[in-house]
């Protein structure tokens, strides 16, 4: 289902279409804003530089932002909460995550096998902020209340609209028996208004979506152009429940951004076969007049299943990017050579 959003953008731009999540009712834009990157991920972002990433966000009618307390250790949540406060609550969709509690790493004497470590001052996850505090993975039911009562606080809200479940790879059973059924009681109860569950792999969104009665999934770098090993199972099995998909981790790291030869794909050095096939891309883009990125960030938006992109930001001037990209014609002549060059791999 699409509709258009309320309000407008700057210089009269129209606000950006809107996608339904599932059978939940909750309306999301085509384009939503990740919080990964204003919680200082590898590199530290200024409180203002944070800021005026939200406010052109808004401006360019993107009204979905997603957080966790993962992203910089509650640092994402207290900017997009203070950048959003004086924002009309019932304009906006805002997620965060369970399933990793934030606790003072002199208490966490566990830390390591929790989930990370404070290393020299700085936390170990890839997020530049001090480490005075740890996560400890809890999907339990008493876990995930505390951590949405957590993440209010540290948002200034009173309330969030969509609750996933985050990263529960090494947790799986306790995921499905115990974090799942709390955050349907709290949807049943009116506190949050969608569910769902954030991962970077598929197989196990697969069995959260034939299994619950979720109403999202957030599939990481696993839908992109590099990367199609959603369209196998999940976005099928997806469709058919009626569960909407948000695709994150469009441009796998940087890669499908920037193809240069340090640039990183999942979090780590891409190697020289992606690279390489990144460029094959970038080439035939070229020939188009689209950008590469452009290319990357709607691809995903062409599957039925998919409800939005999620692009992460770290400035203004990137946010501002990924909207004019967005308006830019790709025509349909070029994604039928960038799905030939898909089948055919690496020139």
């Amino acid at each position: 289902m699409t509709a258009a959003a309320p309000g407008a953008g700057p210089a009269g731009r129209p606000a950006l279409p809107l996608r339904q999540l599932g059978r939940s009712g909750v309306p999301v834009t085509e384009i939503s804003f990740g919080g990964a990157a204003i919680g200082n991920l590898f590199t530290a972002v200024t409180d203002d530089d944070a800021r005026a990433a939200v406010d052109g966000a808004w401006d360019g009618g993107i009204r979905y932002f997603d957080t966790a307390p993962h992203y910089g250790l509650g640092l994402s949540e207290r900017r997009l909460g203070a950048a959003l406060r004086d924002r009309p609550r019932s304009d906006y969709v805002i997620s965060t995550k369970v399933g990793r509690l934030l606790e003072p790493a002199s208490s966490a004497s566990s830390a390591s096998s929790a989930g990370s470590t404070a290393v020299a001052g700085h936390d170990a996850e890839g997020f530049d902020v001090p480490g005075d505090l740890v996560r400890r993975f809890d999907y339990s039911a008493d876990g995930v209340r505390r951590s949405l009562e957590e993440s209010l606080v540290r948002l200034g809200l009173d309330r969030v609209d969509i609750a996933l479940i985050h990263d529960p790879d090494a947790h799986e059973e306790q995921a499905l028996r115990e974090a799942y059924p709390a955050l349907a009681r709290l949807r049943a109860e009116g506190v949050v208004r969608a569910i769902g569950v954030g991962m970077n792999q598929t197989e196990m969104l697969t069995r959260f979506v034939l299994e619950t009665d979720i109403d999202v999934v957030l599939v990481a770098g696993r839908y992109t152009l590099l990367d199609q090993t959603a369209a196998e199972e999940l976005l099928p099995a997806a469709l058919r429940r009626g569960v909407s998909v948000i695709a994150g981790g469009v441009f796998n790291s940087g890669v499908l951004a920037a193809p240069t030869p340090d640039a990183p794909y999942d979090y780590a050095a891409a190697p020289d076969s992606l690279i390489s096939r990144a460029l094959r891309l970038q080439e035939i883009c070229a020939g188009s007049g689209v950008p590469l990125r452009a290319a990357a960030a709607r691809f995903p938006l062409a599957h039925p299943a998919v409800a939005s992109v999620l692009i992460g930001a770290r400035n203004a001037a990137e946010v501002t990017d990924a909207i004019t990209l967005r308006g830019l014609d790709i025509p349909r002549e070029l994604w039928e050579s960038l799905a030939t060059a898909q089948e055919k791999g690496p020139a």
